[in-house]
């Protein structure tokens, strides 16, 4: 009952993740537009996530196995010679007992190995998770990018369009012409270059929602951009306590303490009690009474090098886990303080191009434009605010893609929604 209520728990965890909570199951993959709607569709029907939470289940079932006793012994015997006892026939029950505490131990090896699993089916999800959010940003990214290359194209006609005017009426070259149609066509190679993207960019995502391989999915859906303050020495503690590598690494520590001392229980004797009840013959005047014997048994544990090497051998795992604990958690540190680096960084690179470059680019390319109408500049200039501002563009929509990415990854490293903890 135990079991199946953690099983039930399992199965509605991702329910209560803050980003899926609340938001209504996807009913048509072709209708997904936004992050949460991607989450929600991925929990329900990835491929290596059920797989996963079998495995969990798996896992769960090998705890009333070890709470059991062996089956009971059933003997049956038939005397084909009677000696002068005259006995027909026998019939004996016998049952075997563990030594003291081997059943716990089994149980407890299995009751952690099932807790270690539960990690790694959380570690799976916080990874799919974190898979369809960079999926989801970097799809964003090209939409944006797409939108601004097309943007840019109807300048570049725009400005080819007045080149022509001028060449036209002598008030410029050929060169400036010629200029403006180069540059067009290198504009209409990267508008093409982005649109030929989208298909391995929905690749990717089509794989983590398992969705087959001719589903088309929409443009999605930007969000307004909104930065996560995050604390490192939080962030830290976030990552200790609830990274699940680490905590599925703990639970695999304790089965292994677990292991060693059923190892050492090995040492001693099982226990068997039965009954045995033997039919004499009583043809002939043969009064004789039918015999009931309660019969012990119990196993000699003679080849003690055997199990002399089991108890080693559990005692090596437990060690080997206790080392792979703090090369994990080593290398999880130093993954966590390169992506809260990239993360600020992201901020910052926001900022300085939101708040500083593309105002200053937009005002730059206006006044390129009146001067170069104006004849006070040329039009390689008028070109060079333009490339500037798209540089600038596509720039910011990269920083804004790359902080949700990074931030996604700190997420699964730290066990938990970065967001939601911040408001909690």
């Amino acid at each position: 009952m135990k079991q199946q209520a953690v099983m039930v728990v399992g199965v509605i965890i991702f329910m209560f993740t803050p980003s899926v909570r609340g938001s209504q199951p996807p009913s048509d993959a072709s209708n997904l537009v936004r992050l949460e709607d991607y989450l929600q569709y991925a929990s329900l029907n990835n491929a290596n996530l059920k797989a996963m939470f079998e495995e969990w289940r798996a896992a769960l079932e090998q705890i009333p196995q070890t709470k059991a006793l062996p089956d009971p012994q059933l003997q049956y015997g038939y005397y084909a010679r009677q000696s002068e006892m005259q006995m027909n026939q026998m019939v004996g029950v016998m049952q075997m007992f563990p030594w003291f505490g081997k059943i716990d131990a089994r149980t407890e090896v299995a009751a952690k190995s099932a807790e270690a699993a539960q990690q790694k089916y959380r570690g799976a999800q916080l990874t799919l998770f974190k898979e369809v959010k960079e999926g989801f940003y970097e799809y964003v990214y090209l939409a944006k990018a797409t939108e601004i290359a097309k943007e840019n194209l109807e300048l570049l006609r725009y400005f080819e369009e007045v080149a022509r005017t001028k060449y036209t009426t002598a008030e410029a070259g050929q060169p400036d012409m010629i200029r403006a149609q180069v540059e067009l066509a290198r504009m209409e190679y990267v508008l093409s270059s982005l649109e030929q993207l989208r298909e391995p960019v929905v690749s990717k995502l089509r794989s983590a929602l398992t969705l087959p391989t001719d589903t088309n999915l929409p443009w999605p859906k930007q969000e307004e951009f909104k930065a996560v303050p995050l604390d490192y020495g939080r962030l830290v503690t976030l990552l200790i306590q609830k990274n699940p590598e680490l905590a599925g690494l703990n639970f695999e520590a304790m089965a292994a303490k677990s292991r060693i001392e059923l190892a050492k229980k090995n040492f001693y004797p099982d226990i068997g009690i039965g009954v045995e009840w033997t039919q004499f013959d009583k043809s002939g005047g043969n009064s004789g009474r039918d015999a009931v014997a309660l019969v012990f048994q119990m196993n000699l544990p003679l080849w003690r090098d055997s199990y002399s090497a089991g108890q080693r051998q559990a005692q090596a795992m437990a060690a080997s886990i206790e080392h792979q604990k703090i090369d994990t958690e080593n290398t999880l540190l130093a993954k966590a303080a390169q992506s809260y680096y990239d993360y600020n960084d992201s901020i910052r690179k926001i900022h300085l191009y939101k708040d500083t470059l593309i105002p200053k680019g937009e005002e730059l390319l206006q006044a390129s434009e009146t001067a170069y109408k104006a004849g006070t500049i040329d039009f390689l200039s008028l070109l060079d605010s333009q490339r500037l501002l798209l540089d600038y563009y596509l720039s910011y929509q990269r920083a804004l893609a790359d902080n949700r990415q990074k931030l996604a990854g700190l997420e699964m490293l730290a066990g938990a929604e970065l967001e939601s903890e911040r408001t909690n």
